[in-house]
């Protein structure tokens, strides 16, 4: 019998070892630890380095600036504390104007467009020949220049040949200066932002929907409940974060209008919203204290106001939307 060869193992110096877990990453779990700590950070910091250059900046310096008499027509700049909102809520008129004008034209504007986007949804939703170019159609006013809408909407509403006052005419009812009576620009306006952004809302809607169990709406109908029920039992309650979303976006734009309005109208007086105010915005406002006026502090206490006239519409509607959801 021929007995076993063993052969050793090859003899390792303990300090060449030493050595190579040095270069390895276990042989640093301080340095592993920060990396595990540090690296997030560092993948969000440019966020947060651009959220402060162009969010947290501009909100301080508005603060700081409508506390002050600030003017390019003075060299020297005044603390005035708050004598800028006293004057703005106490003793404006027209910047009363400006607001009655905003929530009018919001109001008539973004109740009809939510709720026409709802109904264009739930529409689209359904099996229709020709469903994908529907689609399509209702998207072509999101990507259409606002200057464009506002530039034919201007010539629909003119005064002696718009299509607006022909229909009118024919139907025996008088011409109507869209630009001078109040309460018609309010309409005229309101029917280019709704022509605009009805399409946009209908597609956020249109999503929500189609992301809605199947299984739902067939349970309902075994159980009898027809396309309006289950469109109120089903789709509305589903659809609840979408409509407080839609309808927190269509406050802060409904509020923040201005292209439309400054685009109705024409000429060196624009940002006035026609010859009596009728349809001055306040944000048409602000840029008027701005840059007619050149009260520059006073304007950034217009800005303020409005932020805080955005923030509170869009917490009661949402107050709202809940509720009404919830009881539906």
């Amino acid at each position: 019998m021929s007995s076993l060869e063993t052969t050793a193992p090859p003899s390792v110096d303990p300090s060449r070892s030493r050595r190579a877990a040095r270069r390895t990453p276990s042989g640093f779990p301080w340095l592993t630890r920060l990396d595990l700590r540090v690296t997030p950070y560092l993948f969000v910091l440019p966020f947060f380095v651009l959220f402060a250059i162009f969010g947290v900046y501009p909100i301080i310096y508005t603060v700081w600036i409508a506390l002050t008499d600030r003017s390019p027509l003075n060299a020297t700049i005044s603390f005035v504390g708050l004598d800028n909102f006293v004057e703005l809520l106490t003793n404006d008129p027209q910047f009363w104007n400006a607001v009655w004008n905003t929530f009018g034209m919001f109001v008539m504007s973004t109740v009809p467009q939510l709720l026409i986007a709802l109904m264009l949804a739930n529409a689209l939703n359904r099996r229709i020949r020709g469903q994908m170019f529907f689609r399509l159609a209702i998207a072509m006013p999101i990507i259409t220049s606002t200057a464009v809408v506002a530039l034919i909407f201007s010539m629909l509403y003119a005064r002696e040949f718009g299509l607006a006052n022909w229909l009118l005419d024919l139907v025996g009812i008088d011409p109507i200066d869209w630009r001078a009576n109040r309460y018609a620009s309010w309409f005229a306006i309101s029917t280019m932002v709704d022509w605009r952004w009805v399409g946009y809302n209908a597609l956020i809607y249109l999503a929500a929907m189609q992301s809605i169990s199947r299984d739902m709406y067939e349970a309902a109908a075994l159980d009898g409940a027809s396309r309006h029920r289950q469109f109120w039992s089903i789709t509305i309650p589903q659809l609840r974060p979408t409509i407080i979303f839609t309808l927190i976006i269509s406050t802060i734009g409904g509020l923040q209008l201005f292209t439309e309005p400054l685009m109705f109208t024409s000429g060196s007086g624009a940002l006035s919203g026609g010859s009596e105010g009728q349809f001055q915005t306040i944000t048409m406002y602000l840029l008027d204290v701005m840059n007619a006026r050149f009260r520059w502090g006073y304007a950034g206490a217009v800005a303020l106001v409005l932020f805080l006239l955005i923030a509170s519409v869009s917490f009661v509607n949402y107050l709202l939307a809940r509720r009404i959801s919830s009881d539906k």
